[in-house]
């Protein structure tokens, strides 16, 4: 499946869950917003304009 996602919000995706990981929750934002490392770049990201860029940590 895939899904239109922000340059931005595509990379934390990544950093945070794999690609199995993704197809299991599939296109279900809720399940998304609960995973940990996603939560907290979710609530970092909530309040920047829609055209922000900005480079992606990567997991350690």
């Amino acid at each position: 499946m895939t899904v239109p996602v922000h340059p931005i919000c595509h990379r934390a995706l990544h950093v945070h869950l794999t690609n199995i990981e993704l197809a299991k929750i599939g296109d279900d934002p809720p399940k998304l917003r609960v995973q940990a490392g996603l939560a907290t770049f979710l609530r970092w990201v909530a309040n920047k304009p829609p055209d922000f860029h900005a480079p992606t940590r990567r997991k350690r």
